[in-house]
C-alpha cells in the first residue's frame, strides 16, 4: 500500500480544479488542463493495489503483476486513452476494472516483454508492500473481481481516515486523534473515557462528544470520498452498500 502521504497528497491537489475522480480523468485528457496529469497520477497511486492484488488473483506472477500495472497505468495516463473514457459506467472503480481487463487482454504480451522502469510514466508503487499484503491474503475462493472490490473498499476506507488525521493535524488535535481513533472502527465501547478526557484535560462527557464528532466526520468524509468516483450523486448509498457488502466477504 502506498504511503500515508501519497494518500493525502492527490486529495489537496485535485481540488484545485476537479471535484470528482471522473472530472480528473476527463481534465488529465485535456492538454490545456494544467496540473491534471499530475494529479490523474496522484490518483493511481492511490488506488494502484486492489489494480495489482486482482492482476495477482488472475495468476500472474508478482515480477508480472509488478510490471502489468505499471505498463497498465502508463497506457492509461496516456491523452489519447484518457479522451476516449466513457463516463457512462458510472463507477471510477469499474471504469478501472474494466480498462484494466481490456489491457491484459490486449496488451498482455507487450508489456511482458517491457523492462521494468521503461514505461513512458513511471509511478511510485510500494509493491514489496503491496506484495507483503497478498501473501497474507486467505487461501479462500474469491473472484479476482470479487478480491478486487475487497481491497478497494479497504484503500477507500484508509483515504478516508488519512484525510481525517490530516484534518486534526492541521487543528492540532493530532493526539485527540489518535485517542479516539478506534471509534471509527466501531470500537466505541473500547474507548476509556474517563482516561482519555484526563489525558486531554477535559470532562468525560466532552470526551465522548469529542468521539461522536470524529465518527460523524468519518460518515460525511466517506460519502464524500465515494461521491468522488460516481458520476451520478444518487449512486453514492448503492456504492456505500456494495462496498460494505465487499467487506464482509
Amino acid at each position: 500500500m502506498p504511503k500515508n502521504e501519497s494518500h493525502r497528497e492527490p486529495i489537496a491537489r485535485e481540488r484545485h480544479f476537479a471535484t470528482t475522480h471522473w472530472s480528473i480523468v476527463v481534465a488529465a485528457g485535456d492538454a490545456s488542463r494544467e496540473g491534471a496529469q499530475d494529479a490523474l497520477s496522484q490518483l493511481c497511486e492511490a488506488y494502484w493495489y486492489p489494480l495489482y492484488a486482482y492482476v495477482r488473483r488472475r495468476g500472474h506472477s508478482a515480477p508480472d503483476a509488478q510490471d502489468l500495472t505499471q505498463a497498465f497505468f502508463a497506457r492509461l495516463l496516456e491523452k489519447q486513452s484518457l479522451r476516449v473514457a466513457k463516463r457512462e459506467r458510472g463507477k471510477f472503480r469499474s471504469f478501472l476494472l474494466a480498462s484494466l481487463d481490456h489491457f491484459l487482454a490486449n496488451e498482455y504480451n507487450r508489456a511482458r516483454a517491457q523492462k521494468r522502469g521503461g514505461d513512458r510514466v513511471h509511478l511510485s508503487l510500494d509493491v514489496a508492500a503491496g506484495e507483503s499484503r497478498v501473501n497474507l491474503e486467505p487461501a479462500h475462493d474469491l473472484t479476482p473481481e470479487r478480491l478486487y472490490e475487497r481491497q478497494w473498499a479497504l484503500t477507500l476506507l484508509e483515504l478516508v481516515i488519512c484525510r481525517m488525521e490530516a484534518e486534526y493535524q492541521e487543528a492540532g488535535k493530532a493526539r485527540q486523534f489518535e485517542l479516539f481513533k478506534d471509534v471509527l472502527g466501531g470500537g466505541r465501547e473500547r474507548l476509556r473515557y474517563v482516561e482519555i478526557a484526563a489525558e486531554l484535560d477535559m470532562s468525560v462527557e466532552n470526551a465522548r462528544q469529542g468521539a461522536h464528532r470524529m465518527r460523524k466526520r468519518y460518515r460525511a468524509l466517506l460519502r464524500e470520498e465515494v461521491a468522488r468516483t460516481v458520476v451520478d450523486p444518487s449512486d453514492v448509498d448503492e456504492e456505500l452498500a456494495n462496498l460494505f457488502e465487499a467487506l464482509g466477504n
